[in-house]
């Protein structure tokens, strides 16, 4: 029971408490101004949730305008639950992806299944079934306990989730770099399935409509979670495990459910999902966004816990609860319908038309602020940005390839790397096949899920070079978005929209904003020209664990739209005597590559592999023509090891082998990460239909019977292995490493 008592208006300002709770000076006395008057406790922790970097983006803002946000096929850009796009025959695909990184850092188990049940529904809160789950980790080297155990948590933690939901966890990308250690990201990423007539907005329309909270009960559990993540982790936050939430997916499964039958039924007005900031953020910004009011009375909240506070009860992140908004006089039969999933639906509040979010507590006004205030009228920070000297020094060092003697002995190393290994250890505790939707599992470029009663399947992925984007932000930028595109189109799928999560450190350090902006420059330009939106996401700053930042990761989540089941394509080798084809020349680059680290204990520098986007754009439209031609056996990009890891591991899962030829330095030709590359086999049978879409493909070699596979360089064979013993080498690493005494 909470028996605080809290400090009156004066000590608030005397003592300075505003600041505890994450709001500066300046910034109180904005408030006041606001308010005309001094704000009281309850007031205060309103305006520190929602004045939030994690909730109002205030420092990132003047980034995020740069983003292109429409196109023909947006039915919703940023500023809902999550974006939609059209595909086609009314119906339309919705998708998100949000970070979970400090949570995921002190509690990973929870802060992970948490992550997954917030951003399911972000999406179910728009009207759409969630029908598929992807994640984007990064943990540092798994060489001590501790980030083993973050790293089997986080994975345990989201398996928990989706499995027990029941939607399946078809993807996701990890990353392993020293730069993570103490700062693990956690991004999830839901998308859903929606008819256009069903598409639904979280806004408070209607004065005298009832406001109605659904799902489980407000307990003491994240109070404080938006400011938490809007903050550095230090050897202080273990303490602040209070802060993270607690999840029930099975709670969740039937508040899914109920909401999804509430969709169909025309008393609904307005619905959106309480996340971060709670019953705060979806009352303010629902009343703020149709231009109203709200009042709520606190009595009337489901509590699990006696004696909570107001402020307790708005700031609380409890899982699994919605703010609905219903037709007056229609409360009844929304009662009912929750009731029948074993669900509480309680009415606390109405409409009104005065556009201030009031809270009554025991017959009296205990918050009474304008819902903009909260919403809207953030202040937005333009902060200083200076270029790093540490980039000045990368771009002025020439192109060094690295000396490599033994190819064979450096592919089954770099095949070992946990960021290149098989994720087979994490993807195998997860349900990827429930729902019975899915056409491509975890492993290949993209995941594919069928559309149900149509010809047509989603491709979608999440991608993130990070240290390309440290070592030059803004074609780091450019990658992320483009290698995202080439893996849906590799699959068969035109790219549609990406959403994104934006991780980074301390936005006040002049060098990490000027990362975030640069970043966001490229990604801009790359969306431009590959034609994919930015459909919303998430700022997640402050990724530092005393005082030193993650590498900057700006998170891809992108999904196409495959038009034809039959262009489903995959990565692997699909029969003996096809061609083999690489589609664009390495060049000697090698800054931020797997070979550069393996080389340097883990160190990175020099320059990031250039990008040029209209090479990019032309490379994948072709490759998608081939691919709907129905000339293309198999297609998989050139990634991270480059050339020589991608071929190999096109021959894994198969019993097939391959032997080619390269040109040019081997080194470059084997390891380089050049971008804007392919790796495509074609039957022979196509061959001349394959080569007049995409005359600048080059034939190397052929798809053999025996398992073995052969590099020649001037007639030489220069890496000769079995598939079979490279196989073990990737399917091994994470495994052996996880065992292995820290």
């Amino acid at each position: 029971m909470s028996l605080m008592l809290e400090p009156n208006a004066a000590q608030i300002k005397e003592e300075k408490i505003y600041r505890e709770m994450g709001l500066t000076d300046e910034e109180f006395t904005k408030v006041e101004q606001i308010l005309g008057r001094t704000p009281n406790y309850t007031e205060t922790g309103l305006f520190s949730v929602m004045w939030s970097e994690h909730c109002s983006y205030k420092n990132s803002k003047p980034v995020l305008r740069k983003f292109p946000i429409s196109g023909e096929k947006v039915l919703q850009g940023p500023g809902e639950g999550a974006g939609i796009v059209d595909i086609g025959d009314e119906q339309a695909v919705v998708f998100k992806i949000e970070s979970h990184n400090h949570p995921s850092a002190i509690e990973p188990y929870q802060g992970a299944a948490t992550g997954v049940g917030g951003i399911i529904r972000d999406v179910f809160s728009m009207g759409a079934r969630p029908v598929a789950l992807l994640n984007s980790l990064r943990f540092g080297e798994l060489q001590t306990s501790r980030v083993k155990y973050l790293f089997e948590e986080v994975v345990a933690g989201i398996a928990g989730y989706g499995n027990c939901i029941g939607i399946p966890t078809v993807g996701g990308e990890i990353q392993f770099d020293n730069s993570y250690e103490g700062n693990p990201l956690v991004n999830a990423m839901c998308v859903g399935l929606i008819d256009h007539k069903d598409i639904k907005k979280g806004q408070a329309k209607g004065v005298g409509n009832t406001v109605m909270y659904v799902g489980a009960k407000t307990g003491r559990d994240g109070i404080h979670g938006a400011t938490f993540a809007s903050e550095e982790l230090s050897e202080a936050s273990d303490e602040k495990r209070p802060a993270v939430q607690v999840g029930d997916p099975f709670m969740e499964k039937l508040l899914l459910e109920a909401c999804l039958e509430l969709i169909q039924n025309d008393a609904l007005v307005g619905i959106q999902d309480m996340g971060a900031a709670g019953l705060t953020s979806s009352s303010a910004e629902m009343a703020s966004k149709a231009g109203s009011g709200i009042e709520m009375n606190m009595d009337l909240v489901p509590q699990r816990e006696t004696g909570m506070t107001p402020y307790e009860m708005m700031l609380s992140e409890s899982q699994e609860r919605m703010l609905i908004v219903i037709k007056k006089g229609r409360e009844k039969e929304i009662e009912d319908l929750f009731a029948k999933y074993g669900l509480e639906a309680a009415s606390i509040g109405r409409v009104t038309d005065d556009g201030m979010l009031r809270l009554l507590h025991k017959g009296e006004v205990v918050a009474e602020v304008s819902a903009d205030a909260l919403a809207e009228d953030a202040p937005v920070y333009y902060k200083p940005s200076s270029e790093p000297a540490y980039y000045r020094e990368f771009q002025e060092m020439d192109e060094v390839t690295p000396e490599v003697t033994n190819y064979k002995e450096t592919l089954m190393q770099l095949l070992s790397q946990p960021t290149i290994a098989s994720k087979e250890w994490v993807y195998g505790q997860y349900d990827y096949q429930v729902r019975t939707n899915t056409v491509v599992s975890p492993g290949s470029d993209a995941a594919v899920i069928r559309v149900r009663d149509t010809e047509k399947a989603l491709a979608m992925t999440t991608d993130c070079n990070s240290r390309y984007i440290y070592l030059d932000p803004e074609t780091g930028g450019k990658i992320a978005v483009a290698e995202a595109a080439r893996n849906i189109v590799c699959s068969g799928g035109e790219p549609l929209a990406i959403t994104d999560c934006l991780n980074f450190g301390n936005p006040e350090k002049p060098e990490i904003f000027w990362q975030l902006e640069k970043a966001t420059d490229g990604m801009s330009e790359a969306c431009r020209v590959l034609h994919t939106p930015v459909i919303g996401g998430n700022v997640s700053l402050y990724n530092e664990t005393n005082g030193v930042a993650v590498y900057p990761t700006p998170v891809v989540g992108m999904v196409g739209l495959i038009k034809d089941l039959s262009h489903i394509t995959t990565q692997s080798f699909k029969q003996a005597g096809d061609l083999v084809y690489v589609i664009g020349e390495a060049a000697a680059e090698f800054g931020g590559s797997e070979l550069q680290k393996l080389h340097n204990n883990g160190n990175i520098f020099g320059k990031a592999p250039k990008l040029d986007l209209e090479v990019e754009e032309m490379r994948q439209k072709a490759l998608l023509q081939a691919i709907q031609r129905g000339t293309v056996q198999s297609a998989h990009d050139v990634a991270e090891g480059g050339f020589a890891v991608a071929l190999a591991e096109k021959a894994f899962r198969t019993d097939l082998g391959v032997e080619v030829a390269i040109e040019g330095n081997e080194t470059a030709a084997l390891f380089s990460e050049t971008q804007s590359r392919f790796i495509v086999t074609v039957s022979k049978e196509k061959r001349e239909e394959f080569e007049a879409i995409i005359p600048e493909a080059k034939l190397i070699g052929e798809v053999t019977k025996e398992a073995n596979l052969t590099i020649k360089h001037n007639n030489e064979a220069i890496i000769q292995a079995k598939v079979g013993e490279l196989e073990d080498a990737w399917r091994g690493a994470i495994p052996c490493l996880l065992k292995s005494e820290a």
